[in-house]
């Protein structure tokens, strides 16, 4: 018997965004389209279950074009995008290549290009080494956008001469995220010029407000993601920062903590854009193998945002 009631309050909009959703479709569209193999430069997004699923349907991934050993077979590149050399290696090699980077990290990229046109020099807010970072970064020449990830870096940056300066940053953080180290660009540099449009992606937005609206009545909270999706991990740290210090991310091969829930009588839920809702629906049915269960979805917004996938797939 069942002795012991949890109350689950589940955070919506979770789970995967418009982006994630059109370089699945692409992956799967293409398979339909070209058989198996079709190469994928990179994870397509941050999500081990979502990886090993298009595996088994002929999706092969690899790190750099190089390790392509038919070069006949057309590839795919991530969600993430990629830098300029990509597109032109795989020209070289003739092959036929499927863009699946998000229309949102696409808009960044082409920002940072019409600013380097009229003469800014640009920063970039992100995380070293993030697949996003490199891909935004490498659409310029090297030396004309520069990368900030905190407050310290913004204090130690010195730009050269009379350059202008603008500056845009990595989709996937939050606006949490940003706004310290964007005022303190403001404070160093006063006529930094601000992307047209906020750079931070709809659904980071969405996911983050949800998890905030519920945290501080949890008494434990966890995200379903991986451990290298950045926007998973930002959502863990919200939780923790909006009054739920006790928030954990459930990745792969996390055990589900029952004896931390059996000391509970509500808990939050998420999972990271890239994280697929089955993920969610396996935790909570583990969860109700253990405990009588109550649920109550805190809905904050519809999304509704769909992009469409390339043309010639279809």
């Amino acid at each position: 018997m069942k002795s012991k009631q949890i109350k689950i309050l589940l955070a919506a909009p979770r789970g995967f965004c418009a982006g994630v959703e059109r370089a699945i479709e692409i992956v799967k569209k293409s398979i339909n389209k070209y058989g198996a193999p079709v190469y994928v430069r990179h994870e397509i997004v941050h999500n081990k279950h979502v990886v090993d699923s298009l595996k088994k349907i002929g999706a092969v991934f690899v790190e750099e074009l190089g390790e392509i050993k038919d070069k006949t077979r057309p590839v795919i590149f991530s969600a993430h995008g990629v830098p300029k050399s990509v597109p032109l290696e795989a020209e070289d090699y003739k092959m036929e290549y499927i863009d699946a980077t998000c229309p949102l990290v696409s808009k960044v990229h082409r920002e940072a290009e019409n600013l380097h046109k009229a003469g800014y020099h640009i920063v970039l807010i992100g995380h070293h080494n993030h697949p996003e970072v490199i891909g935004t970064m490498g659409q310029l020449p090297i030396g004309s956008i520069d990368l900030i990830q905190n407050e310290i870096d913004v204090e130690n940056y010195n730009l050269e001469g009379s350059k202008k300066i603008a500056y845009v940053t990595q989709t996937t953080l939050s606006v949490d995220d940003t706004k310290n180290i964007i005022a303190a660009l403001k404070v160093k540099y006063p006529k930094i010029k601000e992307p047209f449009k906020e750079d931070i992606c709809y659904a980071t937005t969405n996911r983050q407000s949800a998890v905030k609206k519920i945290a501080e009545n949890c008494d434990m909270f966890f995200v379903l993601g991986s451990r290298n999706s950045s926007n998973s991990v930002r959502l863990v740290e919200v939780a923790q920062q909006s009054g739920c210090p006790a928030s954990e991310l459930i990745h792969s091969e996390s055990p589900v903590p029952y004896s931390k829930i059996k000391n509970c009588k509500t808990i939050g839920i998420s999972s990271g854009a890239s994280a697929p809702e089955v993920l969610v629906n396996n935790f909570i049915d583990k969860i109700k193998s253990e405990f009588d269960v109550k649920i109550e979805e805190v809905e904050i917004v519809k999304e509704n945002i769909v992009f469409k996938v390339p043309g010639k797939l279809n």
